[in-house]
């Protein structure tokens, strides 16, 4: 089964006098990318969750989020305590303030409690001392479940892209016949052309050297000849086909493969010499590109 990098899931929970919510997702990317938010007083929490990911996940860009609370009734989860150094420089602050209003005859209304309370820093968040023990182990319980509906997601998603890169390859292989049918088509042109470079080669030599004439006839074959081109691409579309039917983790393997794709099809271009040949080669190309667009969500 071949997965993609793209999945979603969710869950929710409760138990040991908290409730929580699993968001899980991810996008491609060229690694194995682990980006967890959890709260940080579930100790020890962040680093087993990292570890499982990376056991069951190759690649793609992770995110992990768990937002807990504690259910109505079972106490704060966070409790609060009043700065008294920083209140006291806001009192006289305000007294400044105060005094300086009434030097010059303006009435300042009289703040309350609530509004100094309200000012930030005069409170602070105090944690209470939680035994997060029981809460802990009921979470790493449900994780397993998680990654699994996870994965569930992103071989769903595999299975499309599957059948996008497959029909992808078979335009790709007739392509590939209607080239060959288009250099055969050409090779009357071909041997023109071929005769009149020998003609004007040899219009320019004064001695001619037999070995030297044979090489340049050599390369003028070789720079029109398309068969290793087309034989290379028949190649790399059964080699994708057989990365289809591997599943797993092949997407780095057909990254490499589109670049060798790309490759032969630049090449045909360059040695179409034909209007049909080069159109072909272009509608080549698009598809390649096509496929690679695919290709680098594959896991």
């Amino acid at each position: 089964m071949m997965y993609s990098m793209t999945g979603f899931a969710a869950a929710k929970g409760a138990g040991a006098g908290f409730s929580w919510v699993w968001d899980l997702r991810s996008v491609n990317s060229k690694g194995l990318d682990l980006r967890i938010r959890v709260p940080d007083w579930v100790e020890g929490l962040e680093f087993v969750l990292r570890a499982e990911l990376a056991k069951r996940l190759q690649r793609g860009n992770i995110n992990l989020t768990l937002k807990i609370t504690r259910d109505a009734g079972a106490g704060n989860l966070d409790a609060f305590r009043i700065n008294d150094a920083y209140l006291s420089h806001i009192l006289t602050a305000l007294c400044t303030v105060e005094n300086a209003a009434m030097a010059v005859g303006v009435t300042l209304g009289q703040a309350t409690s609530a509004d100094v309370l309200a000012i930030r820093g005069v409170t602070e968040q105090v944690a209470e001392e939680t035994d997060t023990l029981e809460l802990k182990q009921i979470l790493l319980a449900e994780v397993p479940g998680l990654i699994d509906a996870f994965q569930s997601s992103r071989a769903l998603e595999g299975t499309a892209l599957a059948s996008i890169i497959t029909a992808q390859l078979a335009r790709i292989e007739t392509l590939v016949f209607d080239a060959g049918h288009e250099a055969d088509a050409r090779l009357p042109l071909a041997a023109t052309t071929l005769r009149e470079s020998v003609d004007r080669l040899i219009g320019q030599i004064d001695s001619l050297d037999p070995n030297r004439l044979a090489q340049e006839l050599a390369l003028l074959a070789v720079k029109t000849d398309v068969t290793e081109e087309l034989d290379r691409l028949t190649a790399h579309t059964s080699g994708a086909r057989a990365l289809l039917s591997e599943g797993g983790s092949v997407g780095r393997k057909f990254d490499f493969l589109m670049q060798e794709f790309m490759r032969e099809a630049n090449t045909l271009c360059s040695k179409a010499q034909s209007l049909g040949l080069t159109r072909i080669g272009l509608d080549l190309k698009a598809v390649i590109d096509q496929m690679r667009e695919q290709v680098q969500n594959v896991e």
